[in-house]
């Protein structure tokens, strides 16, 4: 997979959150987008997943050296973010069981191991409303990272996750992150993205 952001700017009514961002991103690396909390971080991976359109500037995707139509793009993204919210009157069973009725799992899994990666198998008939927050921010970890996308996005992936989380976070990273493009939104919790060898400052397009 490969993204070129080619000027990309986006702005609310008169205010500009960033502009002429360039930037190729390629499967060959795992990137972190950095800043401060309000700085555009969000907003930039939500143009990259197509769920908002730049107000200036071009986004252009290839898979297999093939350009890929921005209206097609939806079926080869997963993301979890903190603005996604989880369907919460369904149990994990069904929430897995509607979540991949749009999306492949990942090869080898399926919705038996799904329960024993996430590692919550006491609360699988409860409501998603039932869960704590940590557990929550598991459940939409996993459906993105265990999804067969060619481009994975997670924004602030760490949020609500307590020490063993976050290394359950990055067994899982560890784990599933191969072939695949991996973009990162983080106001620099290294936990975050410590796999991450490529970095973009956001700040630097203001």
């Amino acid at each position: 997979m490969k993204i070129n952001l080619t000027n990309i700017g986006k702005r609310y009514n008169h205010h500009w959150i960033f502009r002429k961002v360039g930037y190729e991103f390629s499967s060959e690396n795992a990137y972190v987008i950095l800043g401060s909390n309000g700085s555009g971080k969000s907003t930039l991976l939500q143009l990259i997943a197509g769920s908002l359109s730049a107000s200036e500037g071009s986004i252009a995707y290839y898979h297999n050296s093939v350009q890929v139509p921005d209206e097609q793009i939806y079926s080869r993204v997963s993301i979890a973010a903190p603005y996604i919210n989880l369907i919460e009157a369904y149990t994990l069973e069904e929430i897995i069981n509607f979540h991949f009725q749009f999306k492949q799992f990942y090869p080898g899994i399926n919705a038996k191991n799904f329960i024993d990666v996430i590692d919550l198998p006491a609360v699988q008939n409860k409501p998603l409303k039932e869960f704590s927050s940590g557990m929550k921010q598991r459940v939409k970890l996993a459906l993105a990272i265990l999804s067969d996308t060619p481009l994975l996005l997670l924004d602030e992936p760490s949020v609500n996750l307590d020490k063993k989380g976050v290394e359950w976070y990055n067994l899982l990273m560890n784990t599933y992150r191969s072939n695949r493009l991996v973009i990162i939104c983080s106001n620099r919790q290294k936990e975050e993205y410590g796999f991450c060898n490529k970095e973009l400052m956001i700040e630097n397009y203001k």
